[in-house]
């Protein structure tokens, strides 16, 4: 999949603080109009340099919108952004070879094979990743002389990744990265992300799992109508950490709820009702997908 640059231009600064310098990505007022509708409406974001970032909202929020203009692919109509220190409007070589892309879409039906597709994309590059210890990183070196459209789904990806980082980039940006993957190459896939992270690269990712987000994101950030709802650890977005838990257990045939504050003294206190084990005992607080849910919700 191949995206045209968008053409550079002057464009208004946002109100409020400036973008954080020691950010890896920093947005301030970001605004991005598509005929009367405002696909991202004064958006304010800072990503931290080394941390896996997890963008999350419904189909039509912005998030493409806002990756792209990150990306130097798509302009702005207002709002100012850094990405390595850089107007992506005005990014030049230089700065787009410290930037690793993983689409949707990706090279897996050539007819090359693995490390001639691997081969070709480092010769891009003034410093690249050997292409060998590309293959070993992601999980590939079996298949180095294997076409492309012989590889299944998640070898795909894993080839879309040996791409998107051979050059070394600072901040790679992944698009819905497991996307049709069975659980197995979800999860091998996510071994992948953090030891890209262990090298120290920021990543960027957008994704409809909220299991993967909360698996792998560092902070998360929910868009509801091109607007930024709320940034948090995924363990308290939402009001996560502090929701009242639900406990339930069975009790004269009957499934019984309740909700509390301190889970521990009231389990405490339903363990000294019975005999032995409370029956059919669980102890909830609200996922990930639960607030996620009531937040875009809130905002539709």
């Amino acid at each position: 999949m191949t995206r045209t640059p968008a053409a550079p231009g002057l464009l208004p600064a946002a109100p409020g603080e400036p973008p954080d310098p020691e950010a890896a990505i920093s947005i301030r007022g970001l605004v991005k109009r598509y005929g009367d509708r405002a696909a991202v409406d004064g958006l304010d974001l800072d990503i931290r340099r080394g941390e896996i970032f997890a963008l999350l909202g419904p189909n039509g929020a912005g998030k493409t919108t806002t990756v792209e203009i990150c990306e130097g692919y798509r302009d702005r109509d207002a709002g100012e952004v850094r990405v390595l220190g850089v107007d992506p409007a005005r990014g030049g070589r230089r700065w787009k070879a410290e930037l690793g892309i993983v689409l949707q879409s990706g090279a897996g039906d050539s007819q090359l094979s693995v490390r001639e597709l691997l081969s070709a994309q480092a010769s891009y590059y003034a410093d690249p990743r050997d292409p060998d210890e590309v293959l070993e990183l992601v999980g590939l070196t079996e298949k180095a002389g294997a076409r492309g459209r012989t590889l299944s789904g998640g070898q795909r990806r894993r080839l879309d990744v040996a791409l998107g980082i051979v050059g070394r980039p600072r901040l790679l940006f992944l698009d819905e990265p497991t996307t049709g993957f069975d659980p197995e190459a979800r999860r091998q896939f996510w071994s992948l992300i953090r030891s890209l992270r262990e090298l120290g690269t920021t990543m960027l990712l957008t994704t409809h799992y909220l299991d993967e987000a909360e698996e792998l994101a560092d902070r998360v950030g929910v868009l509801a109508h091109g607007q930024l709802a709320e940034v948090a650890v995924p363990t308290a977005i939402g009001g996560r950490g502090t929701a009242p838990a639900v406990v339930s257990w069975t009790e004269d045939g009957a499934r019984r709820t309740a909700e509390t504050a301190t889970p521990t003294a009231f389990v405490a206190e339903l363990a000294a009702r019975f005999p032995g084990e409370v029956p059919d005992l669980a102890v909830s607080r609200p996922t990930l997908e639960d607030v996620y849910l009531k937040m875009i919700g809130d905002r539709s």
